[in-house]
C-alpha cells in the first residue's frame, strides 16, 4: 500500500510541519503522518507567533528557508515589534494571528510542496533493528519503511488532561492521546519523564466590556517575519488586543478551588513551565501581588472567540467562571471552553546529538515538546533542524549544525543536549551570550547563505541577501566619505539639543551621536538625500545598527573567536573518561552520560567545574 520513503515525520504540529517541508524541499520523499488531518499546524495555545527571543527564532527559521515566518505574515491580524525602547539586540517581532487561517495556510503550503505525502493514522511503534530505525507501524497495522524517522509528538505521548478533579486521556482537548512509542523506547533503554503545560479558558468576545480595559494597538509600521515579499495587512486594518487585571477578589475565589486542583492535590506529577505559570501558581508563588496582568487576545478575523492570555488554569470550571466574572470587563462573560492542564511524556534531550538524532538509535530524530521545550517557535526550529539533518543523514551527507554564535537556534539545541531540562524549556534573550550578533534584523545575513549552499534556501532568498549586503556596504561607504557643513546641519542639531559643529564632519560620525537616527539625519541634510537614493527601510536600519553598535559587535566577535578555541577541540567518541582519576565524580558521570562533542560543550554541562575542563584539556593534550 505504501512505497518506501526517505523520511517519515510523525506528528503534524509546528515541529512536524517544518521537518516535512525542510526535508522535502531538499529533495527527500517525505510522508507526514498525523492523527487528524484537520489539525495540521494547530495553534493549541495562544494565537500568536514570536515575542521576546521567540521572534528572533522565527526570523532565523525564515532565513533558513522554513515556512513559519511566511505563514505568520499571511495570517497576522496584528504586528508589534517588542522592546523598541531598548537596543536592537532586544527588538523582538510578534504577530497576533488568525488561528484558523494560520493552520489553513500551513496546510496549503505543505500541499503545494512536492515530495510531501500525507497519511492520517497514529504511529504505535517504530521499526528498529540493529540499532537503526527504518520505519513505523501505524495504529491500523501498516508497516511503512523509510531511511529515517522524525518524531514530533507534541503533548500526545500518553497525554492526560486535567480539569479540576476530572481526568481525560488526550493530547489536546477532544483529541485522543498517542500510545506505544514511550513504552517501546523505554524498553530499549531510553529515559523518559513527564512534563505539564496548560491553557486558559476561551471566552465569547461579545460578552466582554472593552471600555473597562486598556487597548493595545498594533505598530504603525508592519515589519513582519519573512525576508521574502509576503503581502501583509495594512496597519490601519489591524485588530486590537486589550489588557485587564486580576484583583484580590479574583484571587480569593481561585483559592476556593485549590482543594480540587490537580496540581495541589498531587494528581499532576509533571513539572510545569516556570516562565508561563498557571494563574493559581501565580497567586500562590507571588502572594504579595494584588493583581496580575491579563492580555485579551482575539482569535481571528471572523470569530468572536477570545484567548485570555495569563489565565492558564486547571481549576474546576465553576471556579474558573466565577473568578473570571470578577475581572474588570468580564462581569458578564460567557465561556466557550474551560482552561485545562495537560501532562505528557518527554525524553530528556541529553539523549540526543547536535543533529537531534538519538544517540542510542541511528536515523531516529526527535523534535519539539518530546525534547522538553514549550512554545511553537522552539518546536518549529527543532523541526526544521531535524528535517534538514534527517535528509542529510539519509543522503549520506555531512550534518548541519548551528553554533551558539550562529543563531538562537544553536543556543537552544546546545542548551538542550548539554544541560538537559527538568521543566518546559523556553527561549529568552538572556540565554544567548552573543545576542548583539544574533539580532532579528540580520538573521538573513547570518544564515541564508549557509542554507542556500546545502540546497534549502531558494535562489530568490540568496539574491535578496546579496542585494542587501551590497546596498549596506555601499551606503556605509558613502556615509563615511560624505561631509556635512555646519550651515547645513546645525539647525537640526540645535533643535535636538546636540552639540553644534564648528567645521565639517562626516555623516557617519554624526550618526554615532546619541539621539540621532539615520532617517532624521537624512531629513535634516539635503546632501544626504542623493546618497540614500531609494534604499529600503530595511537597508537603512541595517546600516544604522552596524554603525552605531560597531564597537559592541566587534567585541562580541572577538569573544566568539576566543570561545571557538574550545569549540574546535573535539573529543573522540571513544574517549575513556574513567582513565582521568582527578575528575570530580559529578563531571565523570555527566561526561559519560552526555558524551560532549567538544571541550566547549563539555564546559557548558551543568555541574561541571572549570577545573574539570582544565584537567580534561591537559589530558587530551597529552
Amino acid at each position: 500500500m505504501f512505497p518506501d520513503y526517505d523520511i517519515i515525520v510523525v506528528g503534524a504540529g509546528h515541529a512536524g510541519c517544518e521537518a516535512a517541508a525542510a526535508a522535502a524541499n531538499m529533495g527527500s520523499k517525505v510522508l507526514l503522518i498525523t492523527m487528524n488531518m484537520q489539525t495540521i499546524a494547530q495553534m493549541s495555545c495562544n494565537p500568536a507567533m514570536g515575542g521576546i527571543a521567540k521572534g528572533q527564532i522565527v526570523r532565523e527559521i525564515d532565513a533558513l528557508g522554513g515556512y513559519s515566518g511566511i505563514v505568520s505574515d499571511k495570517s497576522m491580524i496584528q504586528f508589534r515589534m517588542l522592546n523598541r525602547s531598548k537596543g536592537p539586540a532586544m527588538w523582538s517581532p510578534r504577530t497576533q494571528n488568525d488561528r484558523m487561517l494560520f493552520a489553513a495556510t500551513w496546510r496549503e503550503m505543505l500541499e503545494a510542496t512536492s515530495n510531501v505525502d500525507f497519511y492520517q493514522d497514529m504511529v504505535r511503534e517504530l521499526l528498529i533493528k540493529d540499532g537503526r530505525c527504518y520505519g513505523v507501524i501505524t495504529g491500523l497495522g501498516h508497516e511503512i519503511r523509510s531511511k529515517a524517522v522524525v518524531v514530533t509528538s507534541g503533548t500526545f505521548l500518553n497525554g492526560v488532561i486535567h480539569i479540576g478533579e476530572k481526568q481525560l486521556g488526550g493530547g489536546r482537548i477532544s483529541e485522543k492521546a498517542a500510545t506505544g512509542i514511550t513504552e517501546q523506547l523505554v524498553e530499549l533503554g531510553f529515559e523518559s519523564d513527564r512534563l505539564k503545560t496548560g491553557t486558559p479558558p476561551r471566552i465569547d468576545g461579545r460578552s466582554l466590556d472593552y471600555s473597562k480595559m486598556e487597548e493595545q494597538k498594533g505598530d504603525e509600521q508592519i515589519v513582519g517575519f519573512s525576508y521574502l515579499d509576503v503581502e501583509k495587512i495594512k496597519p490601519v486594518n489591524q485588530r486590537s488586543c486589550f489588557i485587564t487585571y486580576t484583583n484580590p477578589d479574583v484571587h480569593e475565589i481561585l483559592k476556593t478551588g485549590f482543594d480540587r486542583s490537580p496540581m495541589y492535590q498531587g494528581r499532576i506529577q509533571g513539572t510545569g513551565p516556570r516562565y508561563c505559570p498557571s494563574i493559581e501558581d501565580k497567586i500562590s508563588r507571588f502572594s504579595d501581588r494584588e493583581r496580575h496582568q491579563l492580555f485579551v487576545e482575539p482569535e481571528g478575523w471572523n470569530t468572536v472567540e477570545i484567548y485570555v492570555n495569563g489565565f492558564s488554569t486547571s481549576l474546576p470550571e465553576a471556579v474558573q467562571m466565577k473568578a473570571l466574572q470578577t475581572v474588570p470587563g468580564f462581569e458578564n462573560c460567557r465561556m466557550f471552553r474551560p482552561g485545562y492542564a495537560i501532562e505528557y511524556d518527554f525524553f530528556p534531550p541529553t539523549q540526543l546529538t547536535y543533529t537531534l538524532e538519538t544517540k542510542q538509535i541511528q536515523n531516529l530524530f526527535f523534535a519539539g515538546q518530546i525534547n522538553g521545550t514549550t512554545g511553537y517557535e522552539e518546536a518549529a526550529c527543532q523541526g526544521l533542524m531535524a528535517g534538514i539533518n534527517a535528509h542529510l543523514k539519509a543522503a549520506e551527507q555531512d550534518p548541519f549544525i548551528l553554533k551558539r554564535s550562529d543563531a538562537y537556534i544553536g543556543v537552544l539545541i546546545d542548551d538542550l543536549i548539554s544541560k538537559g531540562t527538568e521543566e518546559p524549556y523556553r527561549m529568552f534573550t538572556s540565554r544567548a551570550e552573543f545576542r548583539t550578533l544574533l539580532r532579528q534584523d540580520n538573521a538573513d545575513l547570518r544564515l541564508t547563505e549557509l542554507s542556500y549552499k546545502m540546497g534549502l534556501a531558494s535562489h530568490e532568498r540568496m539574491q535578496k541577501v546579496t542585494t542587501k549586503q551590497t546596498a549596506v556596504a555601499a551606503l556605509k561607504k558613502q556615509l563615511s566619505e560624505l561631509s556635512l557643513t555646519p550651515d547645513e546641519i546645525n539647525p537640526f542639531l540645535e533643535r535636538i539639543g546636540s552639540a553644534l559643529l564648528t567645521q565639517k564632519q562626516k555623516a557617519l560620525q554624526l550618526l554615532l551621536r546619541p539621539g540621532i537616527q539615520l532617517e532624521s539625519l537624512v531629513q535634516a541634510a539635503p546632501s544626504l538625500v542623493q546618497a540614500i537614493g531609494n534604499q529600503s527601510s530595511e537597508v537603512l536600519e541595517q546600516v544604522e545598527i552596524q554603525i552605531k553598535y560597531d564597537i559592541y559587535i566587534e567585541k562580541e566577535r572577538e569573544l566568539v573567536e576566543r570561545m571557538s578555541q574550545l569549540e574546535n577541540l573535539e573529543i573522540p567518541d571513544s574517549f575513556d573518561y574513567n582513565r582521568i582519576a582527578s575528575l570530580s565524580n559529578e563531571a565523570l558521570q555527566k561526561f559519560k552520560k552526555i558524551k560532549p562533542r567538544t571541550l566547549g560543550q563539555a564546559s557548558r554541562i551543568s555541574g561541571v567545574n572549570p577545573s574539570d575542563i582544565q584537567i580534561l584539556m591537559v589530558y587530551m593534550g597529552r
